[in-house]
Formats: C-alpha cells, structure tokens, sequence
C-alpha cells in the first residue's frame, strides 16, 4: 500500500500511472497491428479487436467538426486532471476507496489526453456487440478505467458513516 504519512493519498497516483502505461502499451499494439475497422474476434457474437479513431468525446460527440473540438476536449481533460489531483491532496488517510475512484479517473483522462494533443486522436480498440445486430462504440483502457473510477465514485456517494451522515457532502 502506498505511503499515506509521506504522501497523503498522492500516492495513489502510481495507479494513475499505471492505467496510462497499460493504456498506451495497448494503443501501441493495436494501432501498429490492424488496419482502421479490422476486426479479430475474441468471442463469436459478444467481443472483437478493432481499430478505431475518435476525434469527439464519449461516443463520438462532435467528431465531424472541423478539430477545434480536439483542443476543447484537451482543455476540458486538463483542467479535469488538476481538479482531481487537488481533490487527490485533500482527501482524509481513511478515504482510500476514493483515492483509487480519482487514480483511475485521472489515468484514463491523462491516456485519452495524451493521444488527443500527440495524435490529433483518441485510438479505441475494444468492440462489445452482440451477435452481429448491435455495437457499442469501440473504446480503450483509459475509457474503462474513467468508467470503473466514475462507478466507484457514484457508490461513494452512496456510502454512509457510522454517524449515518452521507459521505463526501
């Protein structure tokens, strides 16, 4: 476990880190390995390998603008990283839940930034269907690990102390 008197919860920040180097290891791989809209299916019907460009948000918003959206999303992943690197600095040495809600969310946000301001791009590559009649838009590691970390800090909202106030108001 992370030194909490040296660092405070900061350092949880190898986790973000480690979710960004996982992240681009991947991209690596699988942009250098399939061609745009290739498809290596894992699991017949339910999974396949694909390559995809994203140049919008979360399920393409805004893609087929002109690129100034590149930069706002950049923006926006910027200033969300020093919110909760902040956040991350603040948080108690018993609130270990949602430092690694935060570490997730800031990894991810860093991977998806990095390919954003390097590539002009985010790479997806993981393809949940089923059968061959419908797709959820392909996405990464990073995306995962912002959606694990923003599931986990919904149900920290949930959690209540002893006291019975809710946590986190």
């Amino acid at each position: 476990m992370p030194d909490a008197s040296r660092f405070g919860r900061l350092a949880w920040l190898w986790l973000s880190l480690l979710v960004f180097v996982i992240d681009q290891a991947s991209k690596f791989y699988f942009d250098g390995t399939l061609e745009m809209y290739e498809q290596i299916v894992v699991i017949p019907q339910y999974f396949s390998w694909t390559l995809a460009y994203n140049t919008g948000a979360a399920f393409s918003f805004l893609a087929g603008e002109s690129g100034w959206q590149r930069w706002l999303f950049a923006l926006i992943a910027l200033s969300v990283s020093a919110v909760l690197v902040v956040w991350m600095k603040r948080l108690k040495s018993d609130e270990t839940w949602l430092a690694i809600a935060l570490a997730l969310v800031l990894g991810g946000a860093i991977g998806n930034l990095f390919d954003r301001i390097v590539l002009g791009h985010v790479v997806d590559f993981i393809l949940v269907h089923w059968q061959n009649r419908w797709y959820f838009p392909a996405f990464n590691i990073a995306d995962s690990a912002i959606s694990v970390g923003a599931v986990m800090l919904a149900l920290d909202m949930f959690k209540s102390k002893k006291s019975g106030e809710v946590a986190h108001d």
